[in-house]
């Protein structure tokens, strides 16, 4: 009974963090503006260049085009955040003046909400200025924008890959449905938020539900008994797949296809932090996020039921042995992990968008953070999100957009050449 209790408090706090969050994000509403593309066309000797034709769509059915005006400036507005596909009309430009990187002509963006500037260089000639925007032409404001934007998106993985890596740790379990318990949270959220709630109130209920619905009800239901009949773990892993699948397309089949904002906060001016640009939201959620991540270390690392953890995680039958009920500690796990995916997707809605597949898109991202970090391991999972969010941002640098999420895996493969247990994993002995 204290465990469970102790299970709800976890929960609490994580709704208290939202909470204190989204509140902070209230006193910045008056700055609150719609999400818009802005750009400028500035040909080498420094003059501005007019009526240039760009075009921003994206999957949902969304188009708009736009041409530059006598300062060589565009301003697109968006319906919100999400992946945006560039078209630049690189016949409307002036002859003698070509993109210096040919493949931005036709590029995908993220947008995180507000004011999203594009930074598109342009040289002398017809073909492109001659290395076809190498790295080494990158300038140092455009890799510290991607550095920063990689820690933002790192510290929102690392949330889910904790969570995911706490109940692989003590339960042995591989979870392909982690990645919708985010979408669950975020759409918990959004359902509060649509019937009238404030998202400074929605978030931190949709946590609490998050964690003792899909977190300490799901172990109840679904885990638990099928742990007390042996099930093994590739029968339960293939469960976790066809889970996935079912919450996936339930999402889609009561909430629609189409992406979806919380009424509050879609948009906010953009604010600048020396070369960096983003928005008060995403600061604040990085805060908040990133003390979580320190509350559930301490949680783990100090607590009596976080060091219970770490015993069952360890060894479950020598835990049990000592006087550690597993169920107890697996159940917490469950509720813990949960809270903590919920938070990530809020995040993820916050500044992107609501959608029914929101969650598998970053799965795939939030495995290789475990396996990069180490399975089982707490700083593991925090570390190795950190280390994807900012290779996927950097690698964006040398390939298209499109493809950044590869250049991370790739890093991913040749760090485990090296270390096959992950950066902060243990070395076993097999046989």
């Amino acid at each position: 009974m204290l465990i469970a209790v102790r299970a709800a408090v976890s929960a609490v706090v994580l709704a208290v963090l939202s909470l204190l969050g989204v509140t902070i994000l209230g006193a910045s509403a008056a700055h609150a503006v719609d999400t818009t593309l802005v750009g400028n066309f500035t040909a080498p000797d420094g003059s501005s260049i007019p009526d240039v034709s760009i075009t921003v769509s994206d999957d949902a059915g969304f188009s708009d085009t736009a041409t530059s005006d006598a300062n060589g400036d565009f301003a697109i507005p968006l319906p919100g955040g999400g992946t945006y596909a560039i078209e630049i009309d690189v016949t409307t430009l002036p002859d003698g003046i070509a993109l210096q990187t040919p493949e931005d002509a036709s590029r995908s963006l993220l947008v995180l909400g507000g004011e999203k500037k594009i930074i598109t260089k342009l040289v002398e000639g017809e073909g492109g200025g001659g290395n076809d925007g190498g790295f080494l032409d990158v300038s140092g404001d455009q890799v510290l924008q991607l550095l920063f934007d990689g820690l933002l998106f790192g510290i929102m993985i690392a949330l889910g890959a904790l969570g995911l890596n706490l109940v692989f740790g003590t339960t042995g379990l591989t979870n392909f449905s982690h990645g919708d318990l985010l979408t669950l949270g975020a759409f918990t959220a959004l359902i509060l938020n649509e019937a009238g709630l404030h998202i400074i109130i929605a978030a931190p209920i949709a946590i609490v539900i998050a964690a003792v619905l899909f977190g300490w009800g799901q172990n109840k239901v679904l885990w638990r008994p099928l742990r007390r009949r042996k099930t093994g773990l590739i029968a339960m892993m293939i469960i976790t797949i066809g889970l996935a699948i079912v919450i996936r397309y339930g999402v889609a089949l009561f909430f629609g296809g189409a992406p979806r904002n919380f009424n509050q906060y879609a948009g906010q001016a953009g604010i600048e932090i020396g070369p960096v640009s983003t928005t008060p939201k995403a600061l604040i959620l990085a805060g908040l996020a990133t003390i979580a991540l320190i509350l559930t270390v301490i949680w783990v690392q100090r607590s009596r039921i976080g060091k219970a953890t770490r015993a069952v995680s360890d060894n479950p039958a020598l835990a049990s042995a000592t006087g550690i009920d597993v169920e107890k500690v697996i159940a917490v796990v469950w509720t813990l992990a949960a809270g903590l995916a919920a938070f990530s997707g809020i995040y993820l809605g916050l500044t992107q968008d609501n959608i029914w597949n929101m969650g598998q898109r970053v799965l795939l991202i939030i495995f290789a953070s475990v396996i990069l970090g180490g399975l089982g391991t707490v700083y593991g999972a925090i570390i190795g999100a950190l280390v994807v969010g900012v290779f996927i941002q950097l690698t964006s640098l040398v390939i298209p957009t499109e493809m950044k999420t590869v250049g991370a895996l790739f890093v991913m493969i040749v760090i485990l050449m090296i270390r096959p247990q992950g950066i902060l994993g243990r070395r076993e002995r097999v046989g």
